[in-house]
């Protein structure tokens, strides 16, 4: 017996020990069983004080099967010893290992010798967290968590489909040459670096986004701008097939424009500027300033319809009034777009034009204001870098598309998919993480049988994507706080990988269930994570800032107590090393 129960604060034991501390190993951290009759309750040593043990109650066993948590506390009289070696696995690990539905991740730096693992299901069934600050060996544990799910030797997980969003490229070295060590597995990536020709570049179909991801990749601000780029979508599905309908439906929209200036009271000069700057910008060849008006007698092209004058007037209002009604077409039927067509930015920045026109943009200078920044947004993205992520030279549905991200070059599945978004900035990296991230949720929401095809999410930096932004006040909606709402049941899964925790979507954390915590130093994160994440103890917090790096913390659905774990090496590492200042510095003098 270690000693006698003295005392029970809340759920805590307070141990008189009755052996000399000299003789033994450090007892903190290290688990006790208390025999109390037919019950077999389990608790932490987690610290001692003046030959006083202070035993935080975890559970008890069952039936010879651990269970977390304690309804009843023990008598005085219990008896209380360390725990057996063959009993600590069911504690802080896996019992009975099966390798098709348990991994082992590390092991314990408490015991020695051994294996932490948990069951698959249990961790990646839900959405996770991995945090730790800088050089805390995050982006080591987390090449170790999918490369010890690949490493099995009996199974193969070759349905996975793990999707990595790159943030600074650290991956690609860690599962490039996966299919060497396992023949029936495949890494594919993909890159936003245009200048390399050795990796596929990232391209995003245009015709599979819907008016949600145009106004994310506009940067649209108010839900007012939603019917502009809605009208856009609808033109757009006209403007690049047939040519006589779409002549039909610009005179249309061009001639309504101007009859709305003309009706507007406005003074002649007024009226006259606005429709020379319509028709100055939108024209076709039916419809323009050089249009020829015909009149019994004589013929006057439209500009000259447009002199005002000596009394201040237009005199030729009424006809040009007749004019414009003879180009409206009531029979022009708009729809959105359904994906069969194909469509570019080009194509886009027209139909916004003419959907800015036939909203009444230019009647209204508040419209015109909020709505004309969309259109300089994509004129920028047009002439901008970021236009060759938008080049597709072939058409594809959104399944054909969902496919072909899913097949390695070598025709094969692919396993994980790497996205290296380091060579775009913050802004346009948030745009593409939450496109791909709608893209594999609305195709599993629609597939026969329901999550059938389990899709991994995995967002390192993912505090500068899963935010508390405007997102819900624009679409009603965040797409990652949709995922961990309601993903789990149509097999998407997000596993958010951060070194700032305190800057993610509170609703995005408050639905992961399990967490693997690095070392943490800065205040605000430490207590972000004790006010946000569930079952977090005091005990764990106070560990946070003294692991080791490559230690971490894991606790949550997979675990059946929080744990400490020395995660194994992963072999091949990410390209996360620090940077060797001493040997690029120093050279040897001649």
């Amino acid at each position: 017996m270690l000693g006698t129960i003295i005392g029970i604060e809340e759920d805590t034991v307070l141990l008189k020990l009755a052996i000399n501390l000299n003789e033994f190993q450090s007892l903190v951290n290290l688990h006790v069983v208390m025999e109390d009759g037919d019950k077999l309750l389990v608790g932490e040593i987690v610290d001692i004080k003046d030959g006083i043990a202070y035993i935080n109650l975890m559970g008890e066993f069952i039936n010879n099967e651990f269970v977390f948590g304690v309804i009843r506390k023990p008598s005085f009289g219990a008896k209380v010893k360390l725990i057996s070696k063959e009993k600590i696995p069911m504690i802080i690990s896996v019992s009975d290992y099966k390798e098709r539905e348990d991994v082992y991740i590390g092991e314990s730096p408490v015991y020695p010798g051994v294996k932490i693992g948990f069951d698959i299901n249990s961790f990646f069934a839900n959405h996770f967290a991995i945090f730790g600050s800088t050089g805390s060996g995050k982006s080591w544990g987390v090449a170790r968590l999918l490369q010890s799910i690949f490493d099995k030797k009996m199974t193969v997980p070759y349905r996975a489909s793990i999707f990595i969003f790159d943030a600074y490229g650290e991956y690609h070295s860690a599962f490039k040459d996966i299919s060497k060590k396992v023949p029936e597995l495949s890494f594919k990536a993909y890159t936003t670096n245009v200048n390399i020709s050795d990796t596929e570049i990232l391209k995003i179909p245009l015709w599979l986004l819907t008016v949600d991801d145009i106004a994310l990749l506009l940067n649209a601000e108010s839900p007012t701008q939603l019917p502009i780029i809605e009208k856009a979508l609808k033109l757009v599905g006209l403007f690049v097939r047939d040519e006589s309908e779409v002549i039909k439906q610009k005179n249309d929209i061009i001639a309504r424009a101007i009859l709305d200036i003309l009706s507007s009271g406005k003074n002649a000069a007024q009226i006259r500027d606005q429709i020379f700057s319509i028709l100055s910008s939108y024209h076709t060849k039916d419809l323009n300033l050089e249009t020829q008006i015909y009149q019994p007698g004589y013929v006057r092209s439209l500009k000259q319809c447009l002199i005002i004058d000596a009394s201040g007037k237009l005199r030729e209002m009424e006809l040009l009034t007749n004019f414009m009604q003879s180009f409206l077409d009531d029979s022009i039927e708009l729809s959105m777009p359904d994906g069969s067509f194909m469509y570019g930015l080009e194509d886009l920045k027209m139909a916004l034009d003419f959907a800015l026109l036939s909203e009444g943009a230019f009647n209204s200078n508040k419209v015109y204001d909020e709505n004309n920044v969309l259109k300089v947004r994509l004129h920028t993205l047009i002439n901008g870098d970021y236009a060759r992520y938008f080049e597709c030279d072939r058409y594809v549905t959104r399944d054909e598309y969902i496919k072909e991200l899913l097949m390695a070059p070598n025709g094969r599945k692919a396993q994980i998919i790497n996205f290296n978004i380091n060579y775009v900035d913050d802004r346009f990296a948030k745009i593409i993480t939450k496109i791909y991230s709608k893209l594999l949720f609305d195709y599993a929401k629609n597939l026969e049988k329901r999550a059938s095809l389990p899709f991994h999410i995995i967002l390192e930096e993912a505090h500068r994507y899963v935010q508390n932004d405007n997102d819900v006040n624009l679409l009603g909606y965040n797409i990652f706080e949709r995922i961990t709402k309601e993903g789990r049941k149509y097999g998407v899964l997000l596993g958010l990988i951060s070194q700032r925790p305190s800057d993610l979507s509170e609703t995005s954390i408050s639905q992961c269930s399990n967490f693997l915590i690095f070392k943490m130093l800065h205040p605000r994160d430490i207590q972000y994570i004790r006010d946000m994440v569930p079952n977090i103890t005091n005990e764990i917090v106070k560990r946070l800032r003294i692991l080791q790096p490559g230690n971490c913390i894991a606790f949550g659905s997979a675990f059946h107590v929080p744990v400490l774990i020395k995660m194994d090496k992963p072999n091949p590492a990410p390209s996360s090393s620090s940077c060797d200042v001493s040997g690029n510095w120093f050279i040897d003098r001649e």
